[in-house]
Formats: structure tokens, sequence, C-alpha cells
């Protein structure tokens, strides 16, 4: 744990894998958000219904809305998936939380699963909910500019 405080960007971060939202457990901490299509089975806390987008266009989006985030650093890409994580490191104390956002086709539309999640501690005070919020807020905006 020291070392993923010391380290800077995604160095001293568990080493990722792809994540499948199917099968996904969210955790019993309230340091986490995920936010998932209305037409997904599964839990997740908050849900937005498809985009009618084409896959790719929604992929190029949401990766865009990564890059302009600051103290975010990419972490893994998964292009077959269409799914890409990034490290964000917080302004105080570099912690250090995981993102992971995938599309997919889901209903008439394109499908977002977007989910923050702290790797330190148990309470991120609704950091993660807000990130998530923040980020969807910028997705739907460069999907409306085109």
């Amino acid at each position: 744990m020291i070392s993923m405080l010391f380290s800077r960007g995604a160095d001293g971060v568990p080493a990722p894998s792809p994540l499948d939202f199917a099968t996904l457990a969210l955790p019993a901490t309230p340091n986490t958000c995920l936010l998932t299509p209305s037409t997904a089975p599964g839990a997740g806390h908050l849900h937005r219904d498809p985009f009618p987008v084409p896959v790719d266009d929604a992929f190029a989006a949401i990766r865009a809305v990564a890059a302009a985030q600051p103290r975010t650093f990419p972490l893994a890409d998964y292009p077959e998936r269409r799914q890409a994580q990034w490290v964000v490191r917080s302004r105080l104390m570099n912690y250090p939380d995981i993102v992971v956002a995938e599309v997919a086709p889901a209903g008439d539309g394109t499908g977002l699963w977007l989910y923050s999640r702290s790797l330190i501690g148990r309470s991120d005070f609704g950091v993660n909910r807000a990130r998530v919020l923040a980020w969807l807020t910028e997705f739907e905006a460069r999907l409306r500019r085109g």
C-alpha cells in the first residue's frame, strides 16, 4: 500500500485485467460507484438509457473525457472489448482510484458502463459517485458536440 501512495501516475497500482461487468460483484464498502445502462442486468448505483450513437463513437468520447481529466493516467486498454482503465490520483494525498469504462451495444443504442473505485480506505466521501456523474456529464456533452 505504501508504494501506491508514493508512486506517480499508474505506477504502484496492481496489474490490471479486463473487468467483466456481467459478473462484477460490488463490494459492501461505500467507496465505489457503478453506472450501467438501464437495459443491462445486474446491480449498479446509477443507470442511464443507451445513447443513440455508434459504439466506436462512444468509445472515442469516453477516452477523450478521461484524457481531459486532471491527475488521470492510462492504466490499461482493451480495444477489442471497448474497455479502458485509468488511475486517478487525489490532489492532496495522492490516493489512487481506478476508473473502468466500457461501451457496448445495448437496446437500440450504445450502453456505457462506468465504474470508479477507491483502492485505499473504506469511505470516499462521495468522490467516486461525483466522478462518475462528472464523467457522464462530459461524455454526454461530447456526444452532443459530435
